[in-house]
Order: structure tokens, then C-alpha cells, then sequence
């Protein structure tokens, strides 16, 4: 059995939604945060020391990382996700994997822990909205006429660049970055991405 480690209103989301659409039996333990730090319970901490989600558990397992979780899923479960190894569009892949929990998290963050402080934070802004505009045209820019990013097909790619192309929707930034806008639009509309979301919880 497959168990999945998942936070509530966390990136862990994508991963219970690539179960779902590879079909597989999974078990979710969910984690609430708090509701005034937002904060990850200490019980997550014995599951992972920095109290992260996602943890998955499988074949005796423990794996953390969303596009680590991604990888190891797929290579075992959907290999349709993946681009040929060795590919042009497989080092598109990798890069797009990585993009989203690296490049494109950082200004993501700044812009939700500086938004925090107020006018405290406010010299930070210009640096922040203009390091998000840019990784936000990147993925527009990136997006094929097929809607997806790597191939004309949903693929790993897709399923790990949902959450930070989802954050143009949750800033409303639709008009200014409309294929990102459609491709969030048309992800979330899937039934497996809607089965994913009664099992997390909600969103």
C-alpha cells in the first residue's frame, strides 16, 4: 500500500493527484496547520525532522521532496508521464522538474513571507513582483500549443509545475499571463484532479 503524508493547503496536493490519475490504491494521513502560526503539527516531525510534507511511503520506502516523490512514482507506476530517457524532451523534463520546487519557489515565498510584514517589507516589493513577472512569463513562454509543457500530453512536468503556475490565479494575474491562466484552469478540471481533491481535503 502506498501512503502519502500529506498537509493540508500544501504542495503535497500534486502528488495525491498523480495517484489518482495513474490509478493507484493509496492510503492519505492528512496534517492540519495551525490555524494561527500555519505551522506543520509536531506530529509531522516523526515522520519527517523538518516536519515537511510531502512523505511518501512505498515498497517499504520513505521518500520526501515533492519532485523526488514524482520521479520514484513514476518510474515505477507511469512511465507514460516521462519523456524517453536521453531525449531533447527529457532534459526538458528534468528541467522543468526542478524549476518548480527551485527557481520558481524562491520569489513565490519572498513574496509570501515579506507580504507579511507589511510596509516593513515594502523596499523588498519591486525585486519580489518583478522576479515573479519574469518566472511567470518563463512558464507562459514555455507552455506548448498543446497546453502542456514537455509533451502533448499530461506529463510529470505538468502535474509538478500546477502549484506555481496556480499562484497567477491566486494573485490575479490571469489577464497578463493567459496560457498559464488556461493551463490551471484545464489541470483542475480533470477528474482525477478533482478525486484528489476530496481525498487531500480540499485545497
Amino acid at each position: 500500500m502506498i501512503r502519502i503524508h500529506h498537509l493540508n493547503q500544501s504542495r503535497s496536493l500534486r502528488v495525491i493527484w498523480l495517484l489518482e490519475e495513474l490509478g493507484l490504491d493509496y492510503e492519505v494521513i492528512r496534517y492540519e496547520r495551525d490555524p494561527k502560526t500555519r505551522l506543520a503539527p509536531e506530529a509531522l516531525k516523526a515522520i519527517h525532522p523538518l516536519g515537511k510534507s510531502p512523505v511518501l511511503e512505498m515498497e517499504g520506502a520513505r521518500i520526501a521532496e515533492s519532485g523526488a516523490i514524482v520521479e520514484a512514482i513514476c518510474a515505477r507506476h507511469g512511465p507514460d508521464l516521462v519523456p524517453e530517457a536521453g531525449s531533447e524532451a527529457y532534459l526538458r523534463h528534468l528541467e522543468w522538474i526542478h524549476f518548480a520546487e527551485g527557481s520558481a519557489m524562491t520569489p513565490i515565498l519572498l513574496n509570501l513571507y515579506v507580504g507579511l510584514l507589511g510596509e516593513a517589507g515594502a523596499p523588498l516589493q519591486p525585486r519580489i513582483q518583478s522576479e515573479l513577472t519574469s518566472h511567470f512569463q518563463l512558464m507562459e513562454d514555455g507552455l506548448r500549443p498543446s497546453g502542456h509543457f514537455v509533451m502533448d500530453q499530461l506529463s510529470a512536468a505538468d502535474i509538478m509545475l500546477i502549484f506555481p503556475a496556480g499562484v497567477v490565479t491566486r494573485l490575479g494575474r490571469e489577464e497578463e499571463f493567459p496560457k498559464l491562466a488556461a493551463f490551471v484552469a484545464e489541470m483542475r478540471s480533470r477528474p482525477a484532479f478533482q478525486r484528489a481533491l476530496q481525498a487531500a481535503g480540499g485545497d
